[in-house]
């Protein structure tokens, strides 16, 4: 009689693991979704709040809560209300259409392409780690990222109370060695900083104008802090070419001028996850041209 199998097997089998990261990375994004659309307004009133408060001045009391859990999710443009049948990932999109329930009027495709991404990353990540605590972690990294990279493309800002965490996380999952030893994520952190900081600094002093902000030091910190010292000539170069190549299309097709700054937030992110996943590879098919 063969014996029955245990829940860690069943929940450590490939197959499992990959389909639950699947769906548990649908949700995942769909929360990602209320965090990029949020997290900007809710950093620019509390800047209304601190300018009015060192100017002296008191700012009338919001008519509602507005965090990442209240107001509930509804149409910008009726009001309406979304139930959680309305709300299912992907599913919820297909069913309605792309669009509102009331009011008809069209659901912005990110939002299911956002969802997509998440769950595609998180059965990427099952699937190159296996089952485990560093495919947990990996799938963290990948999440935030992609919440970065849509924040800094929508409002060129790479918030301090998402990067700063994930500096701090990165550093804590390398404690245990989960991805790199924890010298190689102190020295990446600190490396990643410093390198960028430098560029801004000699291109300020080159050019008197500010080339990129203080969010993309900490980005690559803490990519450096997850991925390693090792890891970040791979990040800078890849992020530099993909930045390159999509600005040069921008401006090839006229829709940025060439004055309008370019966020580099997810062009790092980018190359976070392309270096999470092939960097090893990378960096062995670099030496061995060159050696």
């Amino acid at each position: 009689m063969t014996q029955a199998p245990t829940l860690l097997e069943i929940l450590s089998a490939p197959g499992f693991f990959i389909g639950a990261a699947l769906l548990f990375g649908l949700v995942i994004g769909s929360f990602l979704n209320v965090v990029i659309h949020r997290l900007p307004r809710i950093m620019e009133r509390e800047w209304q709040q601190e300018c009015a408060e060192y100017r002296g001045e008191t700012l009338p009391a919001p008519d509602a809560p507005f965090n990442l859990a209240v107001p509930r999710s509804h149409c910008p443009q009726c009001g309406h209300l979304i139930p959680a049948l309305e709300n299912i990932p992907l599913v919820s999109y297909c069913v309605l259409r792309g669009k509102c329930k009331a009011c008809r009027t069209p659901i912005g495709l990110r939002y299911p392409l956002i969802e997509a991404a998440a769950s595609l990353f998180a059965g990427a990540a099952a699937w190159h780690f296996g089952f485990g605590l560093t495919a947990i972690a990996a799938m963290v990294l990948l999440w935030t990222l992609l919440a970065l990279a849509m924040i800094d493309a929508d409002t060129q800002l790479l918030p301090d109370r998402v990067t700063l965490p994930l500096l701090w996380l990165g550093l804590l999952v390398n404690l245990f060695g989960l991805l790199v030893p924890l010298a190689d994520a102190v020295i990446g952190a600190m490396a990643g900083y410093l390198f960028l900081w430098s560029v801004y600094w000699l291109f300020r002093l080159a050019t008197g104008k500010e080339g990129m902000g203080y969010g993309d030091f900490k980005l690559l910190a803490a990519l450096g802090a997850w991925l390693g010292w090792t890891m970040l000539p791979v990040i800078v170069l890849l992020s530099s070419l993909v930045g390159a190549i999509v600005g040069g299309a921008l401006i090839a097709l006229a829709r940025r001028g060439r004055q309008i700054p370019l966020p580099f937030g997810p062009y790092l992110a980018a190359a976070g996850v392309i270096a999470l996943f092939f960097g090893n590879d990378l960096v062995r098919l670099y030496l061995n041209s060159v050696f």
